[in-house]
Formats: structure tokens, sequence, C-alpha cells
């Protein structure tokens, strides 16, 4: 990279491309492409997700206001025909692969981070998010009668809110259907809410060795085998060891769960939790739980920062592959915050890029680095770099 170099440039060459390449190579992206490859796509989708661009129109304006700055930042430029074709078909994998690794170094990054809960387990939150869309114009997003909508089925590590897992579905799959593609790791703790209380998939990640924490609901019928005195100034109403009673949920779930009710003072009303996890304080599983709403912020966070809820074509495929790009900023911006100690959010982070996309400076000068940095980063002589070669 040359010194001084754009800051989209920079920002793009932070990517592996390598890894990149590979998985084009793998599903053959690039086959009878001459010009416009999967890495211009993927270079021009991240421009317009940095600048939150609305139509393939304004893509093509920016990027022509821009024409003579292109070739030193990495993005041919093109039509927004063929754009838009190749967002048609070039297929979604790609990118959905690619920011697969991305999620594992990303998550390789924040594995020293501590979490605000009293834990030494790794803590997953698992939830969907609707995207409404245009029966008429995608007629392949089922949803309702006369309703279109996409679902995204995510699960965040909490160390750091990095997505481990994330699938996208037409709007009918109900949350549970997808549970069963998410990878169960030993020892972890999975927080999901009353949608996922299917007690063969629980049962599941109780025979896998993990956790799991959840909200009981009112129709399923337990019986009480132990009960334990709760301290009330905690909130705790209850502390209780439970089977379930009936035949069919027996056979789905043989053994105790813990029951354990929490009264919210603030909003008035009653939680009752369920968990297989007999080791750690009531009042941890209450926190736990309370911490699920990290991944309420990230569905916030992306639909009000990256372009997931309007879309440049209509296929599932283009819909698919704007979704998984969007996924590649997040982490990539994720790492870069983690990887320099910047002490900006990730929303100031963004701003900034946006901002400056066409500055010729480093990029680390338009950050500044909070007292964390370990070490003095040469901004002017050396490249950044994210990922070893």
């Amino acid at each position: 990279m040359p010194r001084n170099s754009f800051i989209l440039g920079q920002f793009l060459a932070l990517l592996p491309r390598y890894e990149f390449q590979r998985i084009v190579n793998k599903y053959k992206g690039d086959y009878r492409t001459k010009h416009f490859k999967c890495w211009d796509q993927l270079a021009c989708m991240i421009f317009a997700h940095i600048r939150q661009e609305r139509s393939l129109r304004d893509i093509d304006v920016a990027l022509n206001a821009h024409a003579s700055k292109l070739y030193h930042t990495g993005i041919q430029q093109c039509p927004k025909s063929t754009l838009a074709d190749a967002n048609e078909l070039c297929v979604y994998r790609i990118f959905e692969d690619f920011a697969k690794t991305l999620m594992q170094r990303a998550r390789r990054e924040y594995a020293n981070t501590e979490l605000a809960i009293d834990v030494n387990n790794a803590v997953y939150a698992l939830d969907a998010s609707v995207i409404d869309l245009t029966l008429s114009l995608y007629p392949w997003a089922k949803f309702r009668k006369a309703k279109g909508a996409i679902k995204l089925h995510t699960m965040i590590d909490l160390r750091g809110n990095i997505p481990a897992f994330l699938t996208i579905t037409d709007g009918k799959v109900h949350d549970v259907k997808a549970a069963p593609q998410v990878p169960i790791e030993a020892d972890g703790i999975y927080v999901v809410d009353r949608g996922y209380v299917d007690f063969g998939w629980l049962w599941y990640i109780n025979q896998a060795g993990a956790f799991f924490v959840t909200r009981l609901k009112a129709s399923i019928k337990w019986t009480r085998v132990i009960s334990r005195p709760v301290d009330k100034s905690l909130g705790l109403r209850s502390d209780q060891e439970i089977l379930l009673s009936t035949k069919r949920l027996t056979a789905l779930y043989p053994v105790r769960l813990w029951r354990i009710s929490f009264r919210d003072e603030e909003r008035k009303r009653t939680l009752v939790f369920l968990t297989n996890n007999f080791d750690i304080p009531s009042e941890t599983i209450s926190a736990l739980y309370k911490a699920r709403w990290e991944i309420e912020l990230f569905f916030k966070w992306i639909k009000q920062h990256l372009r997931v809820k309007t879309f440049y074509g209509t296929s599932a495929n283009a819909v698919k592959t704007q979704i998984w790009v969007a996924m590649i900023v997040y982490l990539l911006l994720a790492i870069l915050k983690e990887r320099y100690r910047l002490e900006q959010t990730l929303s100031q982070l963004l701003h900034f890029l946006e901002v400056n996309i066409f500055e010729q400076t480093s990029m680390l000068s338009i950050f500044q680095m909070n007292s964390r940095s370990t070490q003095k980063v040469e901004i002017v002589d050396k490249q950044l770099r994210l990922f070893d070669l």
C-alpha cells in the first residue's frame, strides 16, 4: 500500500484477501468473469454500507464522483447494471463463508475480554430478528398472507458481542426451527427466550455438556422436588428443583431442572427462569438472562448503521449477499477496535470512516488511541494489518 493512501483503500487492505480468494475459487465465483470480479463486488458493497447509499444509482454516482481515486482504493468503477448483475448471479455463499471466517477471527480477538457477569464459561445469546419486505417485490420471502419478511437467526458471543452463528430464512420459519443448526460448545452457557423452549433441543444441549438459561412458559406442567430458602432482598422469590410432569415432556427431558423466580420491581413483573446449571448462584442466573438484551442491541445497531432494511436487489441471492457483506463490515470494525485499542464505539468508527473515506491520510490518524494501547503504533510508514499473511 502506498504511503498516505486513501482511507477506503486502507480499510479494504485490512481484509485477508488471500482467504477471500480461496473461497471464491471454491465456488468458482470468478469463472468467465473478465473485469468485475467478486473482490470488486465486495469492495463496492462495503463502500455502499459505509456510505449508507440508498440505491444502485446512488452507488454509481458516488463512485463516479471520485473516479480518479478508485484505482488507488482497490475499487473497480462499474455501471449500476454491472453491480446489479453481480448481486443477482454471484453466489451469496462466497460472502457467507468469508463472514464466518471473520467471525472466528473476531472471537479469537475478544477471547480474553472479561464478561460483566461472574462466570468462567463462554456465554452466548441466541435470538431472531425479522426484516419486513414487500411481498410483491420479494415473493420468495414468505411470511404472512399479504406480507413478506426474512428472519436473521443469530447467536452472539457476549465477549465482544461478536456473532458466532447466523443464518437467514424466510419470515415464517419459527425461531426454534433454526436452533438445531447452532453449534453447541461444551461448558458454554446459552441464553434464550421462551421462543426456544423446546425440551428436545434443551436436552441436546444438556447431553453436549453445555448449559442453558431460559424462561419457563406458564403452560408447562411440572412438579417440585426440592425447595430452598431465598434472599428476598435480592429480588428472588423461589429456588426449586423440578421435574416435568407430563409424559410427553418427561420423555423429552427426563432429569431435574432448576426453577428460579425473580421479582423485577422496576418493571413490576415476576420472571421465572429455567436452567440446567446447578453450580452458579441463583442471582447470577437472572444476571445472565438480563445480558441477553445485548443481542437486541446488536440487531438494533446493524439495522440503524448498515444497509439491511432496504436492498439493492430483489432476489434471494442479492438480499443475502447484502446482509453477509454488512456482517463483514461489522466484524472488521469490531476487530479493528480491539486490535488497536480504540476507545470509540463502533458507531463512531463507522462515522469517521464515512466522513473521511476518500481522505489521503493514515486511517489510525482519524481515530484517537486510548490508554489501553500496549505499544506505539507507527501510523506513517507501516501498513496496518489485522491478519497474518
